[in-house]
């Protein structure tokens, strides 16, 4: 029996600059994760995978844009995205090839999942006002938000069941993000990111 009105009255109401106080994330996920059945469970887990740089492949979100679950699917197409608008972004600023290291899907790929990707990218006007400001930090505090607010959308009429759960840490990973850097470390981490493109970047290993 699922308890979702427990769990999400439990939850504290989050903002973008939200301090955590003597909990960490990972406090608040698996307190989640403690209360939720193993159907759930599952669904959690492959979204933590999402964070993970080393799977954010081809086949990862090939099988994110087939999941059962509506939040899942259409948060990593639009997380799939701006990864892509960034390299896309990124290649231009330093000269390489427009589609070099996009992440694509070969003809192979299930039909569902070609016309998913092929779909017109909405935020895709706003995501290049954001890439245009001048300060790095800007740039990366506006492509958070962007994707706050698409996850606000996602569960706007989602109030107690595992699609507010899920939105609930989508953003919580974000303001974890920002509540652990501070303006020098974000420099550092761009400038590795920047770095990468130069090297041998592989299209969605990097951070945010």
């Amino acid at each position: 029996m699922n308890n979702y009105e427990y769990i999400v009255a439990s939850l504290p109401d989050i903002t973008p600059g939200w301090k955590f106080g003597e909990k960490t994330p990972e406090d608040y996920i698996e307190e989640i994760v403690s209360l939720c059945s193993d159907k759930d469970r599952e669904t959690i887990e492959f979204l933590m995978e999402g964070y993970c740089d080393e799977k954010l492949n081809a086949e990862f979100y090939s099988e994110a844009l087939q999941h059962k679950n509506v939040f899942i699917r259409d948060y990593f197409l639009f997380d799939l995205n701006v990864r892509n608008a960034k390299v896309k972004y990124l290649n231009k600023a330093l000269g390489r090839e427009a589609d070099r290291d996009v992440l694509t899907f070969g003809e192979e790929a299930a039909p569902a999942v070609l016309d998913m990707a092929a779909a017109e990218f909405e935020e895709a006007a706003a995501l290049e006002a954001v890439f245009a400001q001048a300060d790095i930090l800007s740039r990366e505090r506006g492509i958070d938000d962007l994707m706050w607010d698409k996850i606000s959308g996602l569960t706007t009429f989602n109030y107690f069941d595992i699609n507010a759960i899920l939105g609930f840490i989508t953003k919580l990973n974000i303001v974890a993000r920002w509540y652990r850097l501070d303006e020098q470390t974000g420099r550092e981490m761009f400038k590795k990111l920047v770095d990468e493109v130069r090297g041998t970047f592989k299209g969605v290993d990097y951070k945010g």
